[in-house]
C-alpha cells in the first residue's frame, strides 16, 4: 500500500537548523523512497511498511541525539501520482 508522510522537526534549543538538515540528510539515504523538502516539513511517498521502518529508525536516532524535540507527523493513506 503506498502512503504519504507529511513530516516536520522541531528541535527545542537555540541552534535548530543542524539537527533538521541531519534528519533530511538521513531520509535522502532512502533512495526507494520518494522525498519531496519544503520549507516547513519534509513529504515521503513510498510503501507503507518501508516508510513506517524508517521513521522508526530516523525518529528514535534523532531522539537519542536530541531528546528535547517535537515531530509532527501526518499520513495519509493515498500517494501522488508519478
Amino acid at each position: 500500500m503506498k502512503v504519504s508522510v507529511d513530516i516536520s522537526l522541531y528541535p527545542l534549543k537555540s541552534a535548530y537548523r543542524e539537527p533538521i538538515k541531519e534528519f533530511i540528510g538521513r531520509l535522502s539515504a532512502y533512495t526507494n523512497l520518494e522525498i519531496s523538502y519544503g520549507s516547513m516539513s519534509t513529504v515521503v511517498y513510498g510503501d507503507y511498511a518501508e516508510i513506517m521502518s524508517m521513521l522508526e529508525k530516523e525518529i528514535e536516532t534523532t531522539l537519542e541525539t536530541l531528546p528535547k524535540s517535537i515531530f509532527i507527523i501526518k499520513l495519509s493513506g493515498g500517494c501522488r501520482e508519478q
